[in-house]
């Protein structure tokens, strides 16, 4: 099975002007020189004195001047591979294609009444084999589907969660970093003979914590990819104007791409855009709300004048349960980041913020990619589409195009089929039982899980990353991560899930 993107076959939505792009670079500049960042890590500081910044030590701030921005960038490739366990599904990020990912979830929804619950281990490894079946949905992004399953200690939500997908698909995967589990998942890369893309992740506004320059610096030596993280609340942690936030968010991700650069030039590097805009009625992110869409036209389209491959990390809607404002919010956004020319971003599967994931959803979110990605393909004007000759052949009325060789051939390449779609007419679907589109995705849903089988790690792959496992899970009890409480519920679950 390959794993093919979505390729862009016209030119991307500009949203700025040449000069507002030089505007928002230039006090990009001025705010990394003059206002500086907050690095609480002490070798990223060191590091960054010796390539020509200022730094203030006892307020671990760093100031970089802005010929070593622009030389960091220009040393950042354009576009890269991510090898995946199947390397029919390897992904070449970057360029004018977009790539889907899953958005994660702390817990699954119930399915009758729609509220929240944390998975069990059976529904996070089938909801993982419903995302690795879908068509349009390319890699998985940090903890998905969910955070973790039920018994699991929230230090070893990331490496579980990655056991899982890598059991369960053989797609690319990004893993993100708590407790240093990075460097386990380097670990488990390297045993597996696979690739990784890591996370550093900004602490808005303006500051790197240890842990997040810690995985940088792990993933750079170690050379995997990197994506490299903002998420700026526009009015909270970030100006309220979509201009200050997009400067704020290039900021933040543009001093660690200037720290990893200067540790390994040529390292690749992603950039992540995930600003919202603060709901000031309730203090809460404003999920789904349009100011998202422009915020990440901007973002990529600066980041295409760099020349960095994007994501997109606003794959949340508002709704708490799949339904028509669900359905709008996602698409839009998902649209525009392929209109703007993003590189990729998450969709399948997030019901509301980063709080709730249903394969359910992941089934219905499969059709808005395969929309989206049928018109990011454009039109075909070619002597055989055109179709002159044959226009000539029919003529007028009673002439017709049913039957023909080239409607026969043509239809289901010009158009998207949906899957989970109501498209019977009236008297079919009165006769048929009035199924709406979440009854026909509940269908496919438990077919797939009934029926799907990913690709099995090898006894070898499965011996090592159990291995590994059960060393960042001692590692872990001794550092007082791990209560022994703790360690009995997990291992209990462990036992009975073997």
């Amino acid at each position: 099975m390959t794993t093919r993107g979505f390729v862009r076959n016209f030119a991307p939505l500009n949203i700025l002007s040449k000069e507002d792009v030089e505007s928002i670079h230039r006090g990009m500049l001025r705010v990394l020189w003059t206002t500086g960042v907050r690095m609480e890590h002490e070798r990223s500081l060191k590091v960054l004195e010796s390539a020509g910044c200022a730094v203030d030590y006892e307020n671990h701030r760093v100031r970089m001047p802005p010929a070593l921005v622009e030389e960091c960038i220009r040393r950042a490739p354009s576009s890269f591979p991510l090898r995946a366990r199947d390397p029919n599904r390897s992904l070449m990020m970057g360029g004018n294609t977009l790539y889907f990912a899953p958005a994660p979830g702390q817990h699954t929804i119930d399915l009758d009444t729609f509220e929240p619950r944390p998975a069990t281990r059976k529904e996070y490894y089938d909801a993982v084999r419903v995302l690795d079946y879908l068509p349009t949905l390319h890699f998985f992004t940090t903890y998905t589907p969910y955070f973790g399953y039920a018994g699991v200690p929230p230090c070893m939500g990331m490496l579980e969660s990655l056991a899982a997908r890598l059991r369960n698909s053989s797609k690319a995967v990004v893993v993100g970093h708590s407790h240093n589990s990075e460097r386990f998942a380097i670990q488990i890369a390297q045993a597996l003979g696979i690739e990784i893309m890591g996370t550093c992740t900004a602490a808005p506004p303006l500051t790197y914590f240890e842990d997040a320059i810690d995985s940088a610096f792990s993933l750079t030596e170690a050379g995997m990819a990197i994506r490299i993280t903002g998420a700026p609340v526009m009015g909270a942690s970030a100006p309220a104007t979509l201009a200050g936030s997009l400067v704020s968010n290039l900021v933040e991700v543009m001093s660690a791409l200037v720290l990893v650069q200067t540790v390994k030039p040529g390292t690749r590097t992603m950039l992540l855009d995930f600003a919202m805009p603060m709901n000031m009625s309730t203090g809460a992110p404003a999920f789904g709300n349009v100011a998202v869409c422009i915020h990440i036209s901007a973002f990529n389209q600066i980041c295409r004048h760099y020349g960095i491959p994007t994501y997109n990390a606003d794959g949340y809607p508002g709704s708490k349960r799949p339904d028509y404002q669900s359905a709008y919010e996602k698409s839009f956004r998902a649209i525009f980041t392929g209109l703007s020319g993003g590189s990729s971003r998450p969709l399948h599967g997030g019901v509301y913020g980063e709080l709730s994931h249903s394969p359910l959803q992941a089934v219905l979110d499969d059709d808005i990619a395969g929309m989206v990605g049928r018109y990011l393909e454009g039109m075909s004007v070619t002597d055989e589409t055109l179709a002159l000759d044959l226009i000539e052949q029919v003529g007028p009325i009673p002439g017709h195009f049913l039957g023909l060789a080239h409607t026969r051939k043509w239809w289901k390449q010009e158009q998207y089929i949906p899957k989970s779609s109501d498209t019977q007419t009236y008297p079919e679907w009165l006769q048929g039982g009035k199924k709406s589109c979440v009854d026909y995705a509940r269908e496919r849903m438990e077919d797939i899980i009934a029926s799907h089988k990913p690709m099995p790690l090898t006894d070898r792959q499965e011996d090592d990353l159990e291995r590994i496992l059960e060393d960042a899970r001692a590692h872990y009890e001794r550092a007082g991560h791990i209560s022994p409480a703790e360690m009995k519920a997990y291992r209990a679950v462990l036992r009975d899930c073997a």
